[in-house]
């Protein structure tokens, strides 16, 4: 039996060194492969950080009651622009006009006391230095004096807070701007801060917010306040519908702190709108001058190859293709940028990269075995 079993495994190991040897074999014996290459060269590279937006007003307030009672006028149409001190609502007044005539009447009343009393203080006081009075009395209406007096300043105050009340139940537009739908209608029960009437916000001029990494803080901060746009192109705004806006702004603010759960911090650019196109809550796209623009390493950008989150290319050493480690960049159109990895006039592969491997052999152009057969 342990002979048999011998002489079995000689031809099997045999067998197996021979299948092994077999691949080595065709593997040095394959033709180089067909590549196509493009010289890398150096272009200006203009491009753009992008950072989705959205448009703000510099100015919105939320219209809210600060009296009680019933709404009896709206006066604007709505989604209209309304000037500053423009009557937009009238809560119903009457009461308020009622307090504010009771307040004046109480304020002549206590002036007139005011007046008795400042004769009898005076009178009281001259008695009293022909010795005619005792001084009690003198005391006393020295003391009603200064009581009439603290009943005039009260009554004047009350005055002033029924007129208060009064010019509230008159709901005036606090600037210009464009006021949206109204949230009550006549007749609606009004309470004092709580109910909602109606929205107000600017338009010209308009921001747009971003936010951008705390790591490019100092790139922001170091242009706030310069006018930027179309002029010098270091801002684009973009629309929802992909046409650019082609006011100017200008970084109006970069924000006071950073996220510290996102990261990130808030920059507010200030954008002219004459034309009323920006319009609060629309989404936009700020494009930003990368400072990295300008002539760059440019190569094709189908000649790139990605393995595990790192890019390569194939560059043609003679009839050898090695593979370089590059750092990219943005690509722009057709093309990439090479910030690092690839020198100007390098020879990069650009066809027959699947069949490639580093070090491996390379023809330019097609295999001379398959000319020879188209030829036939």
């Amino acid at each position: 039996m342990n002979k048999r079993y011998v002489y079995l495994i000689g031809p099997v190991a045999l067998l197996a060194w021979v299948s092994c040897k077999q691949p080595a074999k065709q593997n040095a014996a394959l033709p180089p492969t067909a590549v196509n290459v493009v010289a890398a060269e150096k272009a200006s590279a203009i491009y753009y950080d992008q950072y989705p937006g959205t448009v703000i007003a510099l100015n919105s307030v939320e219209l809210r009651s600060q009296v009680a009672g019933y709404l009896t006028g709206i006066f604007f149409k709505e989604g209209d622009v309304v000037e500053k001190g423009k009557p937009l609502y009238e809560i119903d007044r009457r009461k308020y006009q009622s307090a504010y005539l009771q307040a004046q009447a109480n304020l002549s009343s206590a002036e007139a006391s005011l007046v008795r009393s400042q004769k009898d203080a005076d009178r009281y006081n001259q008695l009293l230095k022909q010795d005619a009075v005792a001084k009690q009395l003198v005391d006393n209406a020295v003391a009603t004096l200064a009581s009439s007096k603290s009943q005039v300043e009260s009554a004047r105050a009350g005055v002033v807070s029924a007129k208060t009340d009064l010019d509230y139940s008159l709901i005036r537009a606090p600037f210009t701007g464009r006021i949206g739908i109204s949230q009550v209608k006549l007749g609606a029960q009004i309470s004092t801060g709580t109910t909602l009437l109606n929205t107000i916000s600017s338009e010209d001029p308009i921001a747009v917010d971003f936010v951008v990494d705390e790591k490019d803080i100092s790139r922001f901060s170091s242009m706030e306040g310069k006018t930027v746009g179309k002029a010098d192109s270091t801002f684009m705004l973009a629309l929802s519908d992909g046409t650019l806006y082609q006011q100017p702004g200008k970084i109006l603010v970069v924000d006071r702190g950073v996220d510290n759960q996102s990261g990130t911090i808030k920059v507010r650019i200030q954008f002219p709108n004459p034309k009323k196109q920006l319009i609060t809550g629309m989404s936009c796209v700020l494009k930003v001058l990368n400072q990295q623009s300008g002539v760059q390493v440019l190569v094709p950008y189908k000649a790139i190859t990605e393995q595990m989150g790192e890019f390569f290319v194939f560059v043609s050493q003679d009839t050898i293709a090695k593979q370089h480690k590059v750092q990219v960049g943005p690509r722009v159109g057709n093309k990439i940028v090479i910030l690092s990895g690839v020198k100007e006039g390098d020879k990069i592969v650009t066809e027959g990269l699947n069949r490639l491997r580093d070090g491996g052999k390379i023809q330019i152009g097609a295999p001379a075995q398959q000319t020879q057969g188209q030829q036939k």
